[in-house]
């Protein structure tokens, strides 16, 4: 997959030096996959959150951060939508980020 913009993972963990090495991690496996469905990426992140618009919320650092992404798996792209704390994802509509 082409994950667009490691800038905006970059840019949080330079605020939240603790999340880096897990962001980092999941860059890396982001761009190594090649995902064509949502179950498949569910398998390989089983509490990922799958919600519509092709949006998918992980959990970072046992839950003290989001990720949202949107993905095209038709053309293997992850865009980076949102990037927060547990409590900034709570005042998001995190379908539409």
């Amino acid at each position: 997959m082409r994950v667009i913009a490691k800038k905006i993972l970059r840019e949080f963990w330079t605020v939240h030096p603790d999340c880096e090495e897990q962001l980092k991690s999941w860059y890396r496996e982001a761009s190594q996959a090649t995902w064509k469905y949502p179950n498949e990426l569910k398998g390989e992140y089983p509490r990922a959150s799958i919600l519509r618009g092709n949006r998918v919320v992980f959990d970072i650092k046992g839950n003290k951060y989001r990720l949202i992404v949107k993905i095209n798996y038709d053309y293997q792209v992850v865009w980076i939508r949102f990037i927060g704390t547990h409590s900034e994802y709570d005042r998001i509509d995190a379908e539409n980020v």
